[in-house]
């Protein structure tokens, strides 16, 4: 049906419209049948806090893009979305308005749920999960009990991060690089706690490895995975005691073991009250308080001084027998290694510090190549190559690890003598995930006095969280205290038992819902493996660089213990991974104070702080309520509406690069979809408009005009493609998008067929970008099925080629007119179309033509006397 001659562009009514038919119609239901290729696109799910943000909605309007192209392109398209639910701050929530966190976390649930699909993206809701429903989290649990049967779940006491605020464990990686929780900001405390873990170190290798299989990764995100895995290779040698314990130490240098004057113990090793002595009792206790309260990051900071003392006691080094100091020291973790060194001052900086420090032996077992190192003269160690000195059956041999070099034959020897075995180490440490909060699932095993750890039965899972809970504040969870809760009978021996009271960290929940979607509906199985076999890996993932470490380096170790269980048969969850930048506003800061000033209230002209009138530091930085810079999705939509606001998102940057929110920039979108509007919609008012035409037969003969506008229609299709196809470049498929509306509306042929396949190529094009705009449009060209179910536009490559070209005619450097000629003509011919030209005639004829300057493709320039 034809617009209305002057209807305006009226996006609030266009996409209520679109959005109501397209969920009547299912458009964006998963296909079932797999006679096409599948594409699975993805968006990290979010924590449902209640109100999008702009990062949101940048994330998900580019897989939306995406999912989009793909069912054009002929692809059956899983496009999902769900919520990652349980967590601190709806807890902390509940205890702050007084309400249960399911009620504040459903709530929040329907609000973003309702913002997303106000942005027209094409999820199938069909499929939603929320991770803090009973019938996901049943599946959770019935995964941890999958890694407890496989050896890969197990509790042990340990020293763990804990955040006072929160009042909860946390695991390495969610503490940041100043010793802060992640979620918090608390300074992390260490505790002693007996917690659960996951055998994440058992597959270290295999994540390391298979990062080789992930080209579609930025190089950036799996260098990080890389480097946090950390593998190392060297010896563990055996130290032992006087008293004959044995202590245990992994160096990547066992060639300098000669060199070892001192051993350093973690202040939580469990040797070190033995090995304290009477005298030594005090001081020792009193460091390992001091220790306890300090962070990792604290206590591995090169920059701090070293601090140590000394237990007392002595250990034997094997390769020489000398008798070598033991101290504690707190820049030793128990949580990393065996939670014990061997200290080689003269070669290792650290080491030095400490020796000069404490007025320690420094023996020199690495001589540089032209010096002469003396221990009691160094200034600083020496960690460089040279020739191996005071080191017995090394002596003479180059230093370092290359072949035949002295790491090598260290390994070597300490094997032949029974003193020590070649070791591969990983940095990486198993993942804690106890949780002392109630928000989060609930560990399925029962502890018994007669049969000890009890896994529940996976007939009684889920076990569900009780709702009859209170919070009286953020200390301990309320789950410890519900007795008719915790105290149950055993599952083996039906004798009274009580239920593990920690949750799991929520990263659990989100390290396997990509499964889930591919078969969100089953009851009686975590997903039905065919499916997921069928639709796993995700194709495209779509997120924040935060979640480099965390969630990818998780569900990557799901992912491959799950399949060991046979479960499904992919070696990666991921395919190709798309980190995009983060959304960056207009920022005002008073540096005299630190106060942030909301922009609204700076003359930018000269922007100074209303209350002091201090001169203001302005500067684009992350969007942010404490700063005064956010930017509310919603406002953009009611003014603007969502195409826009998906458009400038697209257009702004690429999406791997920050993006600086601009007003006039949004406002630029805006103008750009009335532009296209009016173009459409007065072709289709034209008499004689062939608005339901394809394109798909253009005349056989065609006009310059024609032909130009055609290859600016094929120039549209081929870059616009490449940039979905590359590296997503959605910035500059805009841009060409602008070009084609601009060729459209300077062409000379607005009756020909050519003009009618522009404007169809243009809507088809834009359809991804802004849906409800391009559906509204191809609906009034009077086409009854969704824009979003035809195909891509196909590329012409014949049209590219250009059979003519227009000549720039010069006459002494000065353009006085053009010319049409054969695209393909030589210089020679060039020059005679030009001279023969009645242009080149009014200024030549009757002179001498002392010069001409032919550049092909572009101009000929005649040089005549004067």
């Amino acid at each position: 049906m034809a617009a209305p001659e002057g209807q305006k562009y009226d996006p609030a009514a266009i996409e209520k419209k679109w959005q109501r038919v397209w969920a009547e119609q299912g458009l964006d239901v998963t296909p079932e049948d797999r006679d096409k290729p599948k594409f699975y696109a993805l968006s990290m799910f979010p924590y449902p806090s209640g109100n999008l943000h702009m990062g949101h909605v940048r994330n998900y309007t580019i897989t939306d893009v995406i999912a989009r192209v793909r069912r054009m392109q002929g692809y059956r398209v899983l496009h999902p979305m769900g919520w990652d639910a349980f967590g601190l701050p709806a807890e902390n929530a509940a205890i702050d308005r007084g309400i249960h966190p399911a009620q504040w976390t459903y709530q929040n649930i329907d609000q973003m749920r309702a913002q997303l699909q106000q942005l027209g993206l094409s999820y199938d809701w069909n499929r939603e999960v929320a991770t803090c429903s009973p019938h996901y989290y049943k599946w959770t649990q019935w995964s941890f009990l999958q890694f407890l049967k496989a050896g890969l779940a197990y509790q042990k006491e340990a020293a763990v991060n804990w955040d006072p605020i929160d009042q909860t464990v946390l695991a390495n990686e969610q503490v940041d690089s100043e010793g802060k929780s992640w979620r918090s900001g608390a300074k992390v405390e260490r505790k002693l706690l007996r917690q659960w873990f996951l055998k994440i170190t058992a597959y270290a290798e295999e994540l390391l490895q298979d990062l080789d299989q992930l080209p579609g990764w930025p190089e950036r995100v799996r260098t990080m995975q890389e480097n946090w895995i950390g593998k190392s290779t060297g010896a563990q040698v055996v130290f032992t005691t006087e008293a004959g314990d044995e202590l245990p130490v992994f160096t990547t240098r066992p060639d300098t073991l000669w060199g070892a004057t001192f051993m350093v113990l973690s202040p939580e090793h469990p040797l070190v009250a033995k090995l304290t002595t009477p005298e030594q009792r005090d001081v020792v206790t009193a460091y390992q308080a001091a220790a306890a309260a300090k962070s990792d990051i604290d206590r591995t900071d090169d920059t701090q001084e070293k601090t140590g003392v000394w237990t007392g006691s002595y250990a034997v080094n094997p390769v020489n027998g000398a008798k070598i100091p033991i101290w504690i020291a707190d820049y030793v973790l128990m949580g990393y290694g065996t939670g014990a060194i061997m200290a080689v001052p003269a070669h290792d900086q650290r080491d030095f510090e400490f020796a000069r420090k404490f007025g320690l032996e420094i023996k020199v077992v690495v001589q540089p190549q032209g010096e002469t190192l003396e221990g009691n003269t160094m200034v600083t160690a020496w960690p460089g190559e040279g020739v191996m000195v005071n080191s017995g059956p090394l002596d003479g041999i180059p230093a370092g690890k290359g072949e035949g070099q002295s790491v090598a034959a260290a390994i070597q020897w300490l094997e032949t003598n029974g003193k020590g075995k070649g070791e591969v180490n990983y940095r990486l440490r198993d993942w804690l995930i106890s949780r002392q909060r109630y928000w989060g699932v609930p560990i399925p095993v029962v502890h018994c006095p007669s049969c000890g750890t009890v896994p529940v039965p996976d007939d009684q899972l889920p076990v569900e969280l009780p709702q009859d809970v209170e919070f009286s504040g953020r200390g301990a969870s309320p789950l410890a205290q519900l007795d008719h809760w915790v105290n149950v009978p055993c599952p083996s021996c039906g004798e009274p038992a009580k239920r593990e009271t920690d949750t799991m960290d929520t990263f659990i929940d989100s390290s396997w819902y990509f499964l889930r979607f591919a078969d969100a509906r089953n009851e009686g199985a975590i997903f039905d493996s065919a499916k997921v076999n069928d639709w796993l890996p995700v194709d495209q993932y779509v997120g924040g660089i935060e979640h480099a470490i965390l969630h990818l380096l998780y569900s990557r170790f799901f992912t491959k213990v799950l399949r060991d269980r046979g479960l499904l048969n992919v070696d990666e969850p991921f395919s190709r991974l798309l980190t995009q930048g983060m959304v960056q506003a207009l920022t005002y800061k008073n540096p005299k104070t630190g106060k942030y000033i909301p922009p609204a209230q700076v003359n930018l002209e000269d922007p100074q702080d209303p209350t002091t009138g201090d001169p203001l530091e302005g500067f684009y930085e992350k969007m942010s309520k404490s700063k005064y810079n956010g930017v509310d999705p919603e406002a953009v939509l009611a003014k603007y509406g969502a195409d826009t606001a998906r458009m400038f998102i697209l257009f702004k940057a690429p999406p791997e690069k920050d993006l600086e929110w601009d007003d006039a920039d949004v406002e630029g979108q805006y103008r750009f979809l009335n532009r296209v509007w009016r173009l459409v919609t007065g072709f289709i008012a034209s008499p004689g408009a062939d608005v339901g035409a394809n394109g798909s037969s253009p005349p056989a003969a065609l006009t310059k005009p024609e032909k130009d506008l055609r290859r600016a229609i094929h120039i549209a299709i081929k870059e616009v493609s490449e940039d979905i196809e590359g590296d997503y470049q959605f910035n500059t498929a805009v841009s060409e998008l602008m070009k084609l509306s601009n060729a459209l509306t300077d062409a000379q042929c607005t009756d020909s067929p050519v003009y009618a396949e522009g404007i169809t190529t243009l809507v088809k094009l834009l359809a991804p970008f802004a849906p409800h705009l391009a559906e509204e449009l191809w609906h009034q060209l009077g086409h009854a099925n969704s824009i979003h179910r035809e195909p891509w536009p196909e590329l012409d490559p014949s049209a590219l080629v250009a059979d003519e070209i227009t000549l720039v005619i010069q006459i002494m450097g000065k353009t006085r007119g053009t010319l049409d000629v054969p695209a393909d003509s030589d210089k020679a011919a060039l020059e005679q179309y030009a001279r023969e030209s009645e242009v080149a005639q009014r200024y030549i004829s009757g002179k001498e033509v002392k010069k001409v300057i032919v550049v092909p493709g572009k101009l000929v320039n005649f040089v005549v006397a004067s």
